[in-house]
């Protein structure tokens, strides 16, 4: 991605982002400054500030981290995050499920405040009107909407929402060479694609060591990021704008029109956008996935689950702290000999290699 070529031009200022999650811890080091905890919508704010996994902390951390304190530096270092804690799996007691607010209410939320970018890195097999009527809300106070399309892949590629409702971008996560992960879900409700192997997070809701992991969450959370870097450097945009040039400049080895099933339109490059200051992101009102949203996913989900998940993968904990990791680049393949080494090049170095590679996957074409 060249993440040091794109802060030439645009570090995410003067954007937000909410992040509907497992909470954010405000006090880590890279993140003190970035979360607009005065924000937070009372309605439907509770405990956004104390996130019981450690997930929306590390999402939060991949789009805006500053890297202080041997952190994590995030791709838009200085957009700010407003967090929203809903109840993911992980959150055991049930007087806190009952508690924590619906992921439509949060929407319905956010789309009556002036945060522009809307990141879920969750996602549910069941398609419950609330949310879709909550989508539709938020699009049209044009928020762009951005979630991950799940981790099950191997074992049963359900048709993920928020992800596959219309108007919100669909991720699926790649490695450094844009091949995609086995485990990320696939169908014509993919958007995009970012990276979303060997990306640092935090190991649990302790906050003392970072780990490394697979997932959609965090190619969510990098998708999110982009979308703030390129705001920023254009904030007269739409939502619509902004993705229209994401697609556009999506790298690929496949026709534009023809979106793959597991790759979407193709791997995110922001830089293609920042680099050219003429850039023609297309008309202010014209939605760059309708023929998508006007045709809908394939397929029905029937089976009901207790609660969302969040979109990352489990593996066994590597412990990577003791220098500072960048979101914006990672040459791991998640095997002991390599997840180490990048993290201890530090940031000038690990944010060269993410986007540079091919596509050699196998792909499926949408069909109509």
């Amino acid at each position: 991605m060249k993440a040091d070529e794109m802060w030439k031009v645009s570090t995410g200022k003067g954007v937000k982002v909410a992040v509907v999650d497992t909470g954010v811890n405000p006090d880590t080091p890279s993140l003190k400054g970035q979360v607009l905890v005065g924000e937070v919508s009372k309605a439907v704010g509770y405990k956004a500030t104390e996130d019981y996994l450690g997930h929306g902390t590390s999402m939060a951390e991949l789009i805006a981290g500053t890297g202080a304190g041997d952190g994590l530096k995030g791709l838009a270092p200085e957009a700010k995050i407003v967090p929203y804690r809903i109840a993911l799996r992980g959150l055991n007691s049930e007087t806190e499920k009952k508690k924590a607010p619906e992921p439509a209410a949060v929407i319905r939320a956010v789309a009556d405040t002036d945060i522009k970018i809307i990141s879920m890195s969750f996602g549910i097999d069941v398609d419950f009107p609330e949310m879709r009527e909550a989508v539709e809300y938020a699009r049209s106070k044009g928020k762009l909407m951005i979630a991950s399309t799940g981790n099950k892949a191997e074992e049963k590629n359900f048709i993920g929402y928020p992800a596959a409702y219309p108007y919100v971008v669909g991720v699926a996560a790649s490695d450094e060479s844009g091949k995609v992960g086995k485990f990320s879900e696939h169908g014509n409700y993919v958007d995009l694609a970012a990276p979303g192997l060997g990306v640092p997070t935090w190991c649990d809701e302790t906050f003392q060591s970072y780990c490394v992991g697979v997932g959609t969450s965090m190619a969510t959370a990098i998708t999110s990021a982009s979308a703030a870097l390129i705001w920023s450097a254009h904030p007269d945009w739409t939502a619509n704008q902004v993705l229209a040039s994401l697609i556009e400049t999506a790298g690929r080895d496949w026709a534009k029109d023809d979106p793959s099933t597991y790759l979407g339109y193709g791997l995110i490059r922001p830089r293609k956008v920042l680099e050219d200051s003429n850039f023609n992101p297309g008309a202010a009102g014209t939605d760059p996935l309708a023929k998508e949203n006007a045709r809908g996913v394939t397929g029905v989900a029937t089976n009901n689950s207790p609660s969302p998940s969040a979109s990352t993968s489990s593996q066994p904990p590597k412990d990577t702290s003791g220098g500072q990791t960048s979101a914006a680049g990672s040459s791991s393949d998640s095997s002991d000999d390599n997840t180490t080494m990048w993290v201890a090049l530090g940031a000038a170095a690990a944010v060269l290699v993410i986007g540079g590679g091919a596509f050699a996957v196998v792909r499926s074409r949408r069909g109509a």
